[in-house]
């Protein structure tokens, strides 16, 4: 079968490898049909900040099809369309014990703990599993779990604002959009320095584009205080930025991957009394995500960049990496709606 693997920095092969055998008791053997391109996937292909294993099947948001079940599963049965939780969490820290998988003290993430969804077959372990309905668009069962994501951060601030700012109109930033236009009763402002899939996302959220300074967003809110972002780039200075705006009060949501290190006064913090909140991956959003995925099936295939195969990989990295995109997510084809019938 096919997969495209990661070798280290910078090397990732679309290659021929041997389909996975029979699932151990407890994972499942999945025939894929569709995984989604991740910021994080780029940031560990640029670094190899988080490369465990090498080669590895990249790929952690995915869905695909039960083929095969290990000893002991009765969560799910053959035939049942699935998506993949993308946390592997070790069950026993006090974190896991805490119900917070999330923050687990060895955290590892499919496609790097175990190989993930840029391949034909996979196996996982029942417990990442979660049923979708037959019926559900393949492209968009595979932005359940950024959709988790993006559900996450939008949860960790303490909304009581009349506006929130979405700093990124990428993958996490669009659809944490698209949750608050859905979900909060206020106005939702959205900026990115990319300028077409900033007008896509609002066209879509129906969220009012602003420049990301004090004027524009004074006259966007009508001078009404800005209490609430989420910073959904990895910029460091957007992120200065955002403090620059902010008013007094204000919370910011950091769900962005950052490159660098973060140069701040501390002094602004506490004199304003700004909030800092980091956002890792996902809590118990997930089986929400997943509910949700219905409704939002139309306004999420509206935000699809491009769909590609699995050989087309390498190139949607190099395009991804230099910003030419106008759409939130590329969407990796691993089988057409025909041959999932």
């Amino acid at each position: 079968m096919k997969a495209a693997r990661l070798y280290g920095p910078g090397d990732l092969r679309v290659e021929d490898v041997a389909p996975p055998g029979d699932p151990d008791p407890g994972w499942v053997k999945l025939s894929i049909d569709a995984a989604g391109i991740c910021g994080s996937d780029l940031h560990n292909f640029r670094t190899g900040q988080w490369i465990s294993r090498s080669p590895s099947t990249a790929g952690h948001e995915l869905t695909g099809t039960v083929i095969a079940i290990g000893a002991g599963v009765d969560s799910v049965a053959i035939g049942d369309r699935v998506v993949a939780d993308s946390r592997f969490w070790c069950a026993e820290c006090a974190q896991c014990r805490g119900g917070r998988r999330h923050l687990c003290a060895s955290l590892g993430f499919v496609g790097e703990i175990c190989d993930g969804g840029f391949a034909e077959q996979a196996v996982l372990p029942a417990r990442l599993l979660h049923i979708v309905h037959a019926a559900l668009d393949a492209r968009v069962a595979a932005m359940a779990e950024p959709l988790a994501v993006a559900l996450h951060a939008v949860r960790r601030l303490p909304i009581k604002a009349s506006s929130v700012l979405v700093v990124g109109c990428g993958t996490i930033g669009g659809l944490a959009a698209l949750v608050l236009s859905r979900t909060f009763p206020g106005t939702v402002l959205v900026t990115d320095r990319n300028q077409g899939r900033c007008a896509r996302v609002a066209q879509v959220t129906g969220a009012k584009i602003v420049d990301l300074n004090r004027a524009a967003i004074a006259a966007a809110t009508a001078n009404a205080p800005l209490l609430a972002a989420i910073e959904a780039t990895g910029s460091i200075a957007a992120f200065s930025q955002i403090i620059s705006v902010l008013d007094p009060g204000g919370t910011v949501a950091m769900v962005g991957i950052f490159h660098g290190r973060l140069d701040i006064d501390p002094n602004i913090l506490v004199e304003r009394e700004i909030s800092l909140l980091g956002c890792h991956a996902f809590a118990d959003e997930l089986p929400e995500a997943v509910r949700m995925l219905g409704e939002l099936t139309g306004p999420m295939i509206e935000l699809i960049d491009r769909e590609i195969g699995l050989d087309e990989i390498p190139e949607a990295y190099d395009r991804l990496l230099a910003g030419q995109s106008d759409g939130l997510k590329t969407i990796v084809r691993i089988r057409q709606p025909a041959e999932q019938a």
